[in-house]
C-alpha cells in the first residue's frame, strides 16, 4: 500500500511540474508576431543573418591563406600563385584542418555551449521554475505586462514580454521611450536587467535567449542576432514605437545583441551596455586551461565569435557604458594580451571604451588623449575619476561650445551621400587637430566621462533604478 501511494504522489508532483512547465512556457500558444509580417524596405535586417552565399572551393582556400598570412603578420605574399593546384591544394588544407575543426565542434556544443550559455542548461532551467514563475506573475499582475510568441526567421520562438507606460509617461515622460533589455548569459527577463528600466519608469520590452525560459532553438550568436532582430521589428511594427524613442540595453553577454541589433537599425535611440567586455577570447582564456590557448580561441572564433566592439563602433547614435567597479566577470588579470592596445588592466569595459574613442575621434585619441583617459581609467573609482578629472582642470563649457561649432561646420557642409544620419555628421570626426597637448587631454577627459560611469556594483547584482541612465547626447 505505501509503495502504491508513493507511486501515485510520484505521478501527481509530475502532473504538477509538467502542468507548471507548459503554463510557464509557451506550448500551444499561437505566433504573436513573425520576422516577416511586414516586409522592411531597404534592407533593414540584412546584418541578421541573411544572404550568406557559400564559398567555392578555389575561394576558400585563398582566403584561408589570406587569414594564415594576416596571423603572422604577412599579407597574401605566402599565397600561392596560378589556380591549377587550387582544388588539390583546397583539399589538403580541408584535411589538414579536419581534426581542428572536430575538436573545435565538440568543444562548442559540449563544454564550451554551457560555458558561455548557461541559463540554456535545462537542468538550471528547472531548479529555477519557481522563482521565474513568480517573477512573470509579477510582471503581469504589478505592471500589467503582456507576453508575446515571436517568430524568428531561423524560426526559433522567442518568449518576450512588453510592459507599457505610454498611458501614464510619468517624470520626464519616461514612459513615452521603450529600453529593449538584452539579457546576460544567465540571465531571464523575470529576474534580470529589465528591473532596473522599468522601475526607473520607462516602457520595457524584455526577451530570453534561444532555448531559455520558454523559447526554442540552439543558443548561438547567429540565434542571438535573429532574434533580436525580430524582437526590434516587434517593437517599432507592432507596438509603434517610434525609432528615435527605442533604446537597446545590453547586459553581459547581451551587450553583443544590443550591438549587432543598433547596427542592422542604426536610426533607433541610444544604446547602454552594462558590465559589457571587448571580446570574448580573452574572458574565455582566463577560465580554461593554458594549454588549451589554441583551441579555445579558435572555438570562439567559428561558434562564439562575440565580439562587441566591432558592432559598437559601427553604430552612429549615442552610447552609454556602464562598468562595475567590482565585476570579476568581464575582467582580465594583468593587461589585455590578445588586444594589447591602450594597456589597460583589469575591465575589458575599459577596453571597449578606448575602441569606441579612438573609432569616433581618432586625431584626439592619439597620443595625449589616449594616455589621459587611459589614467582616468584605472583610477579604480568615481571618487578618484572624479580627483582625476577636478585635476585636469577640465573646461566643460568649453568642450561643449568647441563639440557644437564642429558639428554645426560638418553639417553646413555641401550635402552629399551619407553626409548626415538620424544622429548628424558620421564619425570619425577629425576633431583634435590644431590643439594644444592640454586641451586634446581635456577633451579626451570630457568625452571619456560623458561615455562611461562606473557603478559601484558587481557584475550579477541588479543595477539600481538611479543607475540607469540614457546617454549624453551633443
Amino acid at each position: 500500500m505505501c509503495v502504491v501511494c508513493f507511486v501515485k504522489a510520484l505521478v501527481h508532483v509530475f502532473r504538477l511540474y509538467l502542468a507548471a512547465s507548459c503554463s510557464y512556457g509557451l506550448c500551444g500558444r499561437p505566433v504573436d508576431f513573425r520576422w516577416d509580417a511586414v516586409r522592411a524596405g531597404g534592407g533593414a535586417g540584412a546584418g541578421a543573418g541573411g544572404g550568406r552565399r557559400a564559398l567555392t572551393c578555389a575561394a576558400a582556400a585563398a582566403g584561408l591563406w589570406l587569414v594564415l598570412g594576416a596571423a603572422r603578420g604577412g599579407g597574401a605574399a605566402g599565397r600561392p600563385r596560378g589556380g591549377a593546384r587550387g582544388p588539390a591544394l583546397c583539399l589538403l588544407l580541408q584535411l589538414r584542418e579536419l581534426p581542428g575543426q572536430l575538436a573545435s565542434y565538440a568543444l562548442a556544443h559540449s563544454l564550451g555551449r554551457w560555458l558561455v550559455y548557461p541559463g540554456s542548461v535545462s537542468l538550471m532551467a528547472r531548479a529555477l521554475l519557481p522563482l521565474l514563475q513568480r517573477g512573470q506573475e509579477r510582471l503581469v499582475e504589478r505592471y500589467g505586462g503582456r507576453r508575446a510568441k515571436l517568430a524568428a526567421r531561423d524560426g526559433g520562438e522567442i518568449d518576450a514580454v512588453f510592459m507599457d507606460r505610454r498611458a501614464r509617461p510619468g517624470r520626464g515622460g519616461r514612459g513615452l521611450r521603450l529600453v529593449v533589455c538584452c539579457e546576460g548569459n544567465a540571465g531571464f527577463y523575470e529576474m534580470g536587467c529589465l528591473s532596473a528600466p522599468l522601475e526607473a519608469g520607462y516602457s520595457v520590452l524584455g526577451w530570453h535567449h534561444a532555448r531559455f525560459g520558454g523559447g526554442s532553438g540552439a543558443p548561438s550568436p547567429e540565434h542571438d542576432a535573429n532574434a533580436v532582430d525580430v524582437v526590434v521589428r516587434f517593437a517599432l511594427q507592432r507596438l509603434r514605437f517610434p525609432p528615435a524613442h527605442v533604446v537597446l540595453y545590453g547586459w553581459s553577454i547581451g551587450a553583443f545583441t544590443a550591438a549587432r541589433a543598433a547596427v542592422t537599425y542604426p536610426e533607433l535611440g541610444a544604446l547602454v551596455l552594462d558590465a559589457s567586455f571587448d571580446d570574448l577570447v580573452p574572458l574565455a582564456l582566463k577560465v580554461m586551461p593554458h594549454s588549451w590557448k589554441g583551441l579555445v580561441v579558435r572555438t570562439v572564433r567559428e561558434h562564439f565569435h562575440l565580439d562587441v566592439a566591432a558592432p559598437l563602433c559601427r553604430y552612429p547614435g549615442p552610447v552609454l557604458l556602464l562598468r562595475r567597479s567590482r565585476s570579476a566577470a568581464a575582467g582580465t588579470p594583468g593587461p589585455p594580451r590578445p588586444l594589447p592596445a591602450g594597456g589597460v588592466e583589469g575591465n575589458r569595459g575599459d577596453e571597449l571604451l578606448l575602441r569606441l574613442l579612438r573609432h569616433r575621434y581618432p586625431a584626439l585619441m592619439a597620443r595625449e588623449g589616449l594616455a589621459a583617459v587611459t589614467r582616468w581609467l584605472r583610477a579604480g573609482s568615481p571618487a578618484r575619476e572624479a580627483a582625476l578629472y577636478a585635476r585636469a582642470r577640465v573646461d566643460d563649457e568649453w568642450c561643449l561650445a568647441l563639440l557644437r561649432s564642429y558639428r554645426a561646420r560638418r553639417e553646413a557642409e555641401p550635402p552629399h551621400a551619407g553626409a548626415c544620419g538620424p544622429h548628424g555628421p558620421p564619425f570619425p570626426w577629425r576633431l583634435g587637430r590644431g590643439l594644444s597637448a592640454r586641451r586634446r587631454r581635456q577633451l579626451a577627459l570630457f568625452l571619456a566621462r560623458r561615455h562611461l560611469r562606473t557603478v559601484d556594483a558587481t557584475h550579477c547584482s541588479p543595477l539600481e533604478p538611479e543607475d540607469f541612465q540614457l546617454p549624453w547626447r551633443l
